[in-house]
């Protein structure tokens, strides 16, 4: 993808409309038990926050924010519904062409950094009110739990590479289903023994289909009886909504479909957006927490669907050549594991199912965020760029030639891990809604003012383009070399100096 020459209104969305058309049949020709495992982990990292969520809405809003729905006020109704047509007029006019073809992957490996801290910290919340609400020895439990859930999944995630112990189908189940393995497991194990008699705190969730405020009685906001004034002012947090939404999602997707994971079928992401508009609005009419409105799983689904595939090349054109066998890593694309994991947290919306969900404890919560934080920190390359800082210059690869030595590199580490802090720091004070602003400030940072502080040639080595091929520092010399070809010779130079017509 390259900046747009002209403004052309609903390209994008033509584009994406013909694609899906194209594609969606062999959508649903892929099924088999991956898929099944992949569904079955992103329902339990969808729902389970979902639900933790939404009870600290309980709280913070004073009871008016439910495991089910939100009561919303006609205000915050008009706010989604505002943020619902402006995620279709950037459809529309083609946003993701004019404002992701700049980002690098500076800004979102600073984004996916993010996302693995917040989920540390969601992790640290949930054992902080268990340390508040339970006895010191259930509280004890609590962090054993957590850090058993977090480490029983990793360990259980590594079951392919135990060969030659175990049958390989047996393997595959053990590392395929490892977090949901061990989310069972924890759950289970405080209803044996004497755990039975400690204390503990579980999952809040609703026991009936309605909204959570006894004053409504149907799941419709009367947002039409709102006074026009108001109906206007929303437009402020619907913009704040949009553009959270918008780089949210565009961002997301451009780190699920990087190189790393082998996609083919071209992204929607006119479609997706507008899609997310349409949903976000309803969500305001219906007063349900708009769908948007988690951490990012997406990078977390592709991380799941991931597996090894047989690619054979040739390196020329002869018909007796044997080809060449290479093993890929790849993701399944299809619309299954999405389908399904859907259609599971539509029915444990159910008040019986979601009587099941309330059996499970927090620190098992707790445990689960741990483990997404760490596969999310774990495929980061900052995190490896960090291990370089720590690692004797002598145990390092060399670089190439025009990289004077690691420190440059080591310096753009830091200015990642710091600005990621600092972001991290504006989400937990009062100007938490402008933390995307501030990534999206990352963005003419990269481009006009670190390559002041930077080697070209050590950016070029740690930084790219995140949605096309090639880094800005390669446009500005395919840039100078076309503006040099292009300039008319005034003259010719001769021995002695002068110049002639």
């Amino acid at each position: 993808m390259t900046p747009p020459k002209r403004f052309r209104p609903f390209r994008l969305l033509r584009q994406d409309v013909q694609s899906l058309l194209q594609r969606y049949k062999s959508d649903w020709t892929v099924f088999n038990q991956l898929i099944v495992a992949s569904a079955v982990y992103i329902f339990f990292t969808n729902l389970l926050p979902g639900i933790t969520f939404a009870s600290d809405l309980y709280v913070l809003t004073g009871q008016s924010w439910g495991t089910i729905e939100i009561q919303f006020l006609p205000f915050m109704a008009w706010s989604l519904i505002h943020a619902g047509w402006m995620h279709i007029l950037l459809a529309i006019v083609n946003a993701h062409d004019w404002t992701m073809c700049y980002v690098t992957t500076f800004s979102t490996e600073i984004f996916s950094l993010l996302n693995s801290i917040i989920y540390f910290h969601k992790a640290i919340q949930e054992l902080q009110r268990a340390h508040e609400g339970l006895s010191f020895a259930a509280f004890l439990y609590s962090i054993i739990g957590a850090i058993g859930t977090m480490l029983v999944a990793i360990f259980l995630s590594t079951a392919e590479n135990w060969k030659p112990l175990f049958h390989r189908y047996l393997r595959m189940g053990l590392s395929e289903y490892a977090a949901a393995i061990s989310i069972v497991i924890f759950i289970a194990l405080p209803h044996v023994g004497e755990l039975k008699q400690l204390d503990r705190e579980n999952l809040q969730v609703s026991t009936t289909f309605r909204p959570t405020s006894p004053d409504r009685s149907m799941f419709i906001v009367k947002f039409w009886h709102l006074n026009i004034k108001w109906i206007f002012a929303a437009i402020i947090p619907g913009l704040i909504i949009t553009v959270l939404f918008f780089f949210d999602h565009e961002v997301s997707c451009i780190i699920c479909t990087t190189s790393r994971y082998g996609t083919k079928k071209p992204a929607g992401f006119a479609w997706d957006i507008a899609l997310l508009g349409c949903t976000t609005a309803l969500c305001g009419i219906l007063g349900i927490p708009p769908a948007n409105g988690l951490l990012p799983q997406a990078p977390l689904h592709s991380e799941s669907l991931l597996h090894n595939e047989k690619e054979e090349t040739r390196s020329s054109v002869q018909i007796d050549e044997e080809p060449e066998v290479r093993v890929v890593r790849r993701i399944y694309e299809q619309r299954w594991s999405s389908f399904l994991h859907a259609g599971a947290i539509l029915v444990f919306v159910a008040p019986p199912f979601q009587r099941l969900l309330g059996l499970t404890p927090t620190s098992v919560l707790a445990g689960l965020f741990m483990y997404m934080g760490e596969q999310s920190l774990s495929t980061n390359p900052v995190l490896y760029r960090f291990f370089h800082i720590l690692t004797p210059p002598s145990e390092l690869q060399p670089l190439p030639s025009k990289i004077q030595g690691y420190w440059p590199i080591h310096g753009y580490t830091a200015a990642q891990i710091s600005a990621t802090i600092l972001i991290f720091v504006i989400t937990l004070t009062k100007g938490a809604p402008a933390f995307p602003v501030v990534i999206i400030a990352l963005v003419p940072i990269r481009l006009l003012f670190m390559k002041k502080l930077w080697n070209r040639e050590t950016l070029r080595y740690v930084d790219s383009w995140a949605c096309r091929a090639g880094t800005p520092e390669d446009d500005e010399d395919r840039v100078a070399e076309t503006e040099k070809r292009a300039r008319p010779e005034e003259g010719l130079m001769t021995r002695d100096g002068t110049m002639t017509g």
